[in-house]
């Protein structure tokens, strides 16, 4: 039987897998590499926009290491939004919306990589939006935008800038109904159109580079197993579950090494 992606990848990167720390040589290296593949995709986490000015949730300054009156985890729960939904609105709109972030120069570079035909799909765990003010056009929201808030009742959809503006519960201003984030909450189901996008974009592609995420929250992390390309790239500053499968490694500043 023959050995499948991940099992292959794994036992190559055991043997060639390189890492480097310096941003500079991070950047030459993505720069050449892009160059060459014919089909790249981005897979992102947290890590991107914290460049932005937007945290993270498990470096030592992200929000699972701040104090509030819940475990930011518990609050950002389908269970919590059901039954604290007031308290879950107070937490979203001080933490969860950032509209004062900009887009950094992993943004700005891999949306001017997808406008030169070097990028094929960013696939993205974030929900900022920033992908999209850079200029980036294929991207796949795997857990969703802070910017699209929608009527549980009517399907009427609101900005961020409209939810920042109220207090409280917001409701429709069609029916009354309960505007809720469309945002994948922890125990909600990922979009099923937006993971299938995600799982062809990464197993259609010759090259993966991974950056910003701690490859930990599943079922998206998961999604990596669907890669069988030509070369992975993991960009990150802490080591990943995912290190020894991959052919280079940058454990270094995202943003910098996306500098070239």
């Amino acid at each position: 039987m023959p050995e499948d992606p991940v099992t292959l990848r794994l036992r190559k990167g055991t043997a060639m897998a390189h890492t480097i720390t310096d941003p500079a040589e991070a950047a030459a290296e993505l720069s050449e590499r892009f160059s060459r593949a014919r089909r790249a995709v981005f897979f992102g986490g947290a890590g991107v926009s914290t460049a932005s000015g937007i945290p993270d949730f498990r470096s030592a300054d992200g929000l699972y290491h701040q104090h509030f009156k819940y475990p930011p985890e518990e609050m950002l729960g389908h269970s919590f939004f059901v039954s604290h939904t007031e308290e879950f609105y107070d937490f979203y709109r001080e933490r969860m919306i950032c509209l004062s972030a900009r887009p950094n120069q992993a943004h700005v570079k891999l949306a001017e990589l997808e406008a030169a035909g070097h990028l094929a799909a960013v696939v993205t765990q974030n929900i900022d939006g920033l992908h999209q003010a850079a200029g980036s056009r294929t991207v796949h929201e795997l857990h969703g935008s802070v910017h699209r808030n929608v009527c549980t009742r009517c399907g009427e959809t609101y900005s961020a800038e409209w939810v920042l503006a109220g207090t409280g519960v917001p409701r429709c201003e069609k029916c009354g109904g309960l505007v809720k984030p469309d945002v994948v909450l922890y125990g909600e189901q990922l979009d099923e159109r937006v993971l299938l996008a995600s799982v062809r974009a990464i197993s259609e592609a010759d090259l993966l580079v991974i950056g910003g995420t701690s490859l930990v929250v599943y079922p998206a992390a998961g999604l990596v197993g669907y890669f069988g390309g030509d070369e992975l790239v993991i960009v990150n500053r802490e080591p990943t579950p995912r290190d020894g499968m991959a052919d280079l490694v940058c454990a270094c500043d995202i943003a910098a090494a996306f500098g070239f």
